[in-house]
């Protein structure tokens, strides 16, 4: 008998357990207040989720909008910046060019004023020696004929 009273409570326990498993409590309203209550609050949790799920909604929708206009500003950044750098690098091509070409000429007329120059130097030469030339066939003129030439170039010959 004492083995059966505890195999008997035992298997209370474990009907218990099974029937709140398989049985949630249920909440039975005393009266109508009560349900009414239960009902606005449902209601309100209803309300209250259907705002925070608006709000998320709009939200996203806000965040899309101005991440899209955020590619937008990027987007044409870049392409302003793009176009005013092909421009620069034109006007820096075009510059080289003509300093290039502004370098070139200069060269060219320091060549000719060299060219010029060595012309000049040339023909002073050729003139002193002609003149070098005229002076030593006096000389000797004047010595074969033991003359004394008749002016000086320096003026204190007399």
């Amino acid at each position: 008998m004492v083995g059966d009273k505890l195999k008997s409570s035992s298997d209370m326990r474990s009907l218990s357990i099974l029937e709140k498993v398989l049985d949630p409590p249920k909440k039975m309203f005393s009266s109508s207040n009560d349900r009414d209550i239960a009902l606005s609050h449902v209601e309100r949790d209803k309300t209250v989720s259907l705002i925070k799920a608006w709000e998320i909604n709009e939200k996203t929708k806000a965040d899309n909008k101005a991440i899209k206009k955020l590619s937008d500003i990027a987007s044409w950044e870049n392409s302003k910046k793009g176009m005013v750098e092909g421009k620069l690098r034109n006007v820096e091509v075009v510059t080289q060019k003509r300093n290039a070409e502004y370098a070139e000429k200069k060269r060219n007329a320091i060549s000719a004023i060299q060219k010029i120059a060595d012309e000049k130097r040339a023909h002073v030469e050729a003139q002193r020696k002609k003149e070098l030339l005229h002076v030593e066939e006096t000389a000797a003129k004047h010595r074969a004929t033991g003359t004394v030439p008749k002016k000086s170039t320096c003026g204190c010959l007399g």
